[in-house]
């Protein structure tokens, strides 16, 4: 098996994940992703996709992430991850689908419009 490229996207967070038979090592940016990520919310949901598929420990995962902050960045290397299990074997897919895994998330932060201080709040109206 050779390595697997995928891409997640998640805000403005961009990861590019490559997926290798291994022991399990994923690493983010050159550094281990429990070192990357202190949080044990953030660190379940890289490990998610495997748990789901039953391939804990099996793949070596290797991540360059960039922009966002560190939810959007995990949420994008998660959606990396089950692409690249679903590129290696497509009877993934349906299981990963039904957690939502699959699905990239369309929503941005909307843009500030002249006129107003922030996107949609409005200066205090004064009628006098």
């Amino acid at each position: 098996m050779e390595v697997i490229n995928t891409l997640g996207r998640r805000k403005t967070s961009v990861a590019r994940v490559y997926l290798t038979k291994g022991k399990g090592n994923v690493t983010v940016n050159k550094r281990d992703y429990k070192e990357f990520f202190p949080v044990a919310v953030l660190q379940s949901k890289i490990v998610q996709p495997f748990a789901l598929t039953d391939t804990v420990d099996q793949y070596d995962v290797k991540v360059n992430v960039s922009g966002g902050g560190i939810n959007g960045q995990v949420e994008a290397i998660r959606l990396g991850i089950s692409r690249a299990l679903v590129e290696l074997n497509a009877e993934f897919k349906p299981m990963l689908k039904e957690e939502g895994l699959m699905t990239r998330d369309p929503r941005m932060v909307e843009r500030k419009k002249p006129g107003q201080p922030k996107a949609r709040k409005k200066f205090q109206f004064s009628k006098r």
